[in-house]
């Protein structure tokens, strides 16, 4: 488990497959913290994002190359008291995110943004900020953990 006490802002970037736009970046500055959910693409993009904040990434279903293999399917991380429970695909959620004590839970893959208390649990998806795909959005999110209730800022990239 990761533990960031003191993180309050953090940036939420998923589906990247090997592009980072400045506007990305751009969006994710002054950020605590930010979390990857996965299809990442090359090791180059967590480390330009680790020149804001330090870098939570979890493996996607592209990651097959570089040293992805050495990131995990799942992950949990604790900001500011508030717990995340990172994957890739929603739809393989295998467990209760609130019976295991999950406050938000950060998926990626559909390239879709979209977020939804399910019960007590916010779910989060901040989209893909890669290459464009299905003509869909390119997006990346913020949550601040100190307004309540949670809310993501999804925030549209215009290349």
């Amino acid at each position: 488990m990761n533990v960031f006490p003191k993180a309050t802002r953090i940036g939420l970037i998923s589906d990247t497959h090997g592009l980072l736009r400045p506007e990305a970046m751009d969006a994710l500055q002054g950020s605590h913290l930010i979390l990857h959910a996965g299809d990442v693409g090359s090791p180059e993009i967590l480390a330009n994002l680790r020149t804001i904040a330090p870098v939570v990434a979890i493996r996607g279903n592209v990651d097959t190359e570089f040293s992805a293999s050495a990131l995990p399917e799942t992950e949990v991380v604790t900001a500011a008291g508030v717990v995340f429970y990172m994957l890739h695909d929603v739809e393989k959620l295998d467990l209760s995110p609130e019976a295991a004590g999950f406050s938000i839970v950060l998926s990626g893959h559909s390239h879709k943004a979209k977020q939804e208390f399910r019960g007590k649990v916010l779910y989060i998806n901040p989209g893909s900020a890669g290459p464009r795909r299905f003509a869909l959005p390119i997006t990346v999110a913020r949550i601040d953990l100190k307004a309540k209730p949670w809310h993501a800022e999804i925030i549209p990239i215009q290349p």
